[in-house]
C-alpha cells in the first residue's frame, strides 16, 4: 500500500514508519521542514512539503494524521491553545477536502486523538460509548474527531485513535517523568489517585496496523493498556525499574503554578478500558506496567 503520513517525525511516527516499510509499504510523510524531516526519516520515504498544494489523494490507499503540537509542552495560554487546535483541525480538515476531491480515495483514514476526548473523569471507568467532560482537551479533541469523521464514506473508512500516555525508550511523556527520578525527588502528583491511562509504544504501533489491516473497523478506539493504574502505582513502579526513591509527593499547589490551566493533564485523570479495540481481537503484547517500563526504561528487574 501507499500510506500518506503526518506527524510522521513525531514519537509515534517514528516507530511506525521503519514498521511499514519492513512490511513492504510505501510511505510519504507531510512535513513543514523537508531538511529536517529527511535527517530524521529513513531515505526510502517520500516527503511532501505541506499537503495543501495536492489537488486530491488518488493512488494514496490510506493515511494516518498523526500532526499535533505537543500538548504538555507548554501552558495553555490563549495562544497556545489556539495553536493547540490549529496543528490538529486546520491539517485535517485539508486532508478530508483531498479525499473529497478524490475520484479514487483513500480506503481509510487512521486519525488522532486523546483520551483527553473524556476530560478529566475521576474513578469512572470509561469507554468508547461515553461522552466527554465540558474541558478543553474535550473540545479540542471532539473537533478534532469530528473534522476527521466527515471523511467517512462507502469507500472510505475513518477510525480515531483515542491515545493514552505512550511509553518508548526515547521522548515523550516518560522522558519528562523520568528526570526527577533521575535526581532522586520522583514521587507522586497531587493526590497521586488519579489515573493514568498508558500503552507501550510496541503496541501502539501494533494496533494501528491492526486498524490499518480489519476493513470492518470505524469509529473511535481507545489506544490504552487494559490496566490503568493510579499516578502513585505509576510512580512507585517507574522509582523500583529505575532503582530510584519514588516518596517525594509534589503538591497540586505545585503543579498549578508551574503548569496553570494545564496542570489538568497530570493532576486530572481518566479510567479507560480499551473496550472496542479488545472486542475486535487485539491482543496487547504489554499489559503488565512493570515490565513495560523495564522495556522502555531500559532497566533489568533487580534480582
Amino acid at each position: 500500500m501507499h500510506l500518506l503520513i503526518t506527524g510522521g517525525t513525531g514519537l509515534i511516527g517514528r516507530h511506525l514508519i521503519p514498521r511499514l516499510l519492513q512490511l513492504g509499504h510505501q510511505v510519504s510523510v507531510v512535513t513543514r521542514d523537508v531538511a529536517a524531516a529527511r535527517e530524521k526519516l529513513d531515505a526510502r520515504v517520500m516527503l511532501w512539503s505541506g499537503i495543501n498544494q495536492q489537488a486530491d489523494l488518488n493512488g494514496i490507499d490510506g493515511v494516518i494524521n498523526l500532526a499535533g503540537e505537543p500538548i504538555a509542552d507548554k501552558r495553555w495560554t490563549e495562544q497556545q491553545k489556539q495553536r493547540l487546535c490549529e496543528s490538529r483541525w486546520q491539517i485535517t480538515e485539508q486532508i478530508v477536502s483531498l479525499i473529497h476531491a478524490s475520484s479514487q480515495p483513500p480506503r481509510f483514514l487512521i486519525s488522532g486523538s486523546a483520551t483527553g476526548f473524556y476530560g478529566d473523569t475521576g474513578d469512572v471507568v470509561v469507554t468508547e460509548e461515553d461522552g466527554g467532560q465540558q474541558e478543553f482537551t474535550h473540545t479540542l479533541c471532539d473537533r478534532w474527531e469530528q473534522l476527521a469523521l466527515k471523511a467517512q464514506s462507502d469507500r472510505t473508512r475513518v477510525c480515531l485513535l483515542r491515545t493514552g500516555v505512550v511509553l518508548a525508550k526515547e521522548g515523550g511523556a516518560l522522558a519528562k517523568m523520568k528526570l526527577p527520578f533521575k535526581l532522586g525527588v520522583g514521587g507522586p502528583i497531587g493526590s497521586g489517585k488519579q489515573y493514568l491511562p498508558w500503552i507501550h509504544i510496541d503496541d501502539m504501533v501494533n494496533a494501528i496496523l491492526w486498524l490499518m489491516d480489519n476493513a470492518q473497523l470505524s469509529g473511535p478506539f481507545n489506544m490504552v493498556s487494559p490496566y490503568a493504574v493510579r499516578n502513585e502505582q505509576f510512580a512507585a513502579t517507574l522509582g523500583h525499574v529505575m532503582h530510584r526513591p519514588a516518596f517525594m509527593r509534589t503538591p497540586a499547589s505545585a503543579i498549578k503554578l508551574m503548569m496553570g490551566e494545564s496542570a489538568v493533564l497530570v493532576l486530572g485523570g481518566q479510567h479507560v478500558l480499551p473496550k472496542r479495540l479488545e472486542a475486535s481481537g487485539f491482543g496487547f503484547r504489554w499489559y503488565d506496567l512493570q515490565e513495560a517500563l523495564q522495556d522502555v526504561a531500559g532497566t533489568a528487574s533487580p534480582h
